[in-house]
């Protein structure tokens, strides 16, 4: 990732928090085979496991899942046992995105272009990129990978349900979805068609690309821009850049 430090986000938790809110990350390895190409990538939602929420500087546990019949897994397992261990060597990369994102006119740079006209479009974007070694549960047999299967569906759902989907139960929120709402031996028959991820994160970097290159001017006319699109995606950018801006003039 190309990190300016006006985009580069250096705070940790604001990390951690975006693959929180963001869970869909794209897995991304580049191994060797011969039953596959070598760069490999699948979208899978993720869990991020932090021990100390308050911690500055702890990258965290990111845990997932994958289908078994995925060309990525099966590119996993192989590597996994010809290293006769569940750990990879291969360091493997996560990517996750904001979903909002969007192309910038020039239009919207009320100071430069009509003073010199040397702008051009740019795009605005968040995202974060989650670097580690990848443990592999690939024995669908093993007390081990059953276990850590059974947390990752069940830890996964509940964060799907409550947080993404808003079902708490509160304050006449609708109910979430358990696990235990299905019969047990078909949810133990597709235990058996995934496998599990577990990346302890040793480099994690991430940026927030809303135009704080730009004049403090320039920068209210990309808020005015995209407040004036009338849109959801235009009234999240503009709040983004508002709130960016307001950072780096503090």
């Amino acid at each position: 990732m190309y990190l300016r430090d006006v985009h580069a986000e250096k705070s940790i938790p604001v990390l951690r928090q975006l693959i929180r809110d963001n869970p869909l990350g794209i897995l991304t390895t580049a191994i060797r085979s011969k039953i596959a190409p070598f760069i490999l990538s699948s979208h899978i939602p993720f869990i991020i496991d932090v021990k100390d929420e308050g911690s500055e500087k702890e990258l965290g546990v990111l845990r997932g899942h994958i289908a078994r019949q995925n060309p990525q897994s099966k590119v996993l397992i192989e590597a996994a046992q010809a290293n006769q261990a569940s750990t990879l060597e291969e360091e493997v990369l996560v990517l996750f995105t904001l979903p909002s994102q969007h192309y910038v006119t020039p239009k919207f740079y009320t100071e430069t272009k009509p003073s010199t006209g040397k702008v051009v479009p740019t795009w605005n974007y968040a995202a974060v990129q989650a670097y580690g070694r990848a443990k592999i549960f690939w024995d669908h047999k093993s007390d081990e990978s059953i276990s850590f299967l059974s947390k990752q569906i069940y830890d996964l759902s509940e964060h799907a349900e409550t947080s993404v989907m808003g079902y708490t139960g509160t304050a006449g929120k609708q109910e979430s979805w358990k696990v235990s709402d299905a019969p047990e031996r078909f949810i133990e028959l597709l235990r058996t068609n995934i496998i599990g991820i577990e990346i302890e994160v040793d480099r994690l970097e991430g940026k927030f690309k809303m135009s704080q290159e730009m004049s403090v001017n320039d920068r209210q006319g990309v808020i005015e821009g995209f407040a004036n699109l009338g849109t959801e995606t235009g009234n999240v950018l503009s709040t983004l850049v508002k709130e960016r801006s307001d950072l780096k003039e503090s």
